[in-house]
């Protein structure tokens, strides 16, 4: 794409896009323009559609993905080449609700009791006692570290919000016990050479052998930690309104898919073939 790669870029950081977001939304534009072998530029409501489509009935891509490529084609048409995406009319695909996966307590227990490095319990405890997204813990700072108020800073989050979460007395015993024996100078979880941090795939690959380890079933991903946070605080007595704080939400419709994870309430009800009287034994 040359020239138009650079406006795209130069665009999406004007608008103060993540990095993640920013990769993603290049990424989907290069694809497009690739699967035409032409130049974006030359392209239109004829092509859109058709790669749309073609992302849906032949690759069978995840709808998520298909948004994705939806949003960097608007994006792109609209912002970057200045078009009236209104005039392509092309209907935006919709996305079924799914509830996310959640861990136990003695999951989350046993997940940290078979990770026996030092630096990756503490990484992976920090994301569960603080509610964070990978990229939120592995971006900390020795200075967001407050042992005074028992509270951790949250730099530059999603939609690129600042904002505040907690700092529990285990997480900071852990962190202690890391420092003493790492000695971290600027990013809380550095790589092998200090100077950046850590990256989110060595996170994944731990928390991926960890799961292995003890033996959980359950299809869990990294954020899993923070969907059972989240969880975990609702069932504790937690309410919503300073669960979505934490977690740095702005809708709290967002927050609210919670409801659905807790067995707080779940346990209140009786399930109708307990309330059927047990038919005699055969003797």
């Amino acid at each position: 794409m040359g020239r138009l790669y650079d406006q795209m870029k130069r665009d999406l950081e004007l608008r103060n896009f993540s990095p993640h977001t920013r990769r993603i939304y290049l990424a989907c534009v290069r694809r497009f323009a690739l699967y035409f072998h032409r130049s974006p530029e030359e392209l239109g409501d004829p092509e859109v559609r058709e790669y749309l489509h073609y992302l849906i009935k032949e690759r069978n891509v995840f709808q998520g993905a298909v948004t994705q490529a939806y949003g960097a084609l608007k994006f792109f048409y609209e912002t970057t080449l200045k078009r009236d995406w209104e005039g392509f009319r092309i209907p935006k695909g919709k996305i079924g609700r799914r509830l996310p996966t959640v861990l136990s307590q003695q999951e989350v227990e046993a997940l940290f009791g078979a990770i026996k490095n030092l630096k990756h319990r503490a990484i992976l405890m920090t994301i569960y006692s603080a509610g964070l997204r990978i990229s939120e813990a592995l971006h900390l700072k020795l200075s967001d570290i407050d042992s005074q108020r028992m509270t951790i800073r949250v730099e530059y989050g999603k939609g690129n919000k600042d904002r505040y979460t907690l700092l529990g007395k285990r997480n900071l015993d852990i962190l202690r016990e890391y420092w003493r024996k790492y000695h971290p100078e600027d990013w809380l979880f550095c790589n092998p050479s200090r100077k950046k941090p850590l990256s989110t795939n060595a996170v994944r690959r731990v928390f991926y052998k960890a799961l292995r380890q003890a033996g959980i079933k359950k299809p869990a991903i990294v954020h899993t930690l923070r969907h059972s946070f989240a969880t975990h605080l609702l069932e504790a007595g937690t309410d919503l309104y300073h669960i979505q704080h934490l977690l740095g939400h702005t809708n709290p419709k967002t927050t609210a898919v919670y409801l659905h994870l807790s067995r707080k309430e779940l346990t209140k009800v009786t399930s109708p073939l307990d309330l059927l009287e047990e038919p005699e034994k055969p003797t």
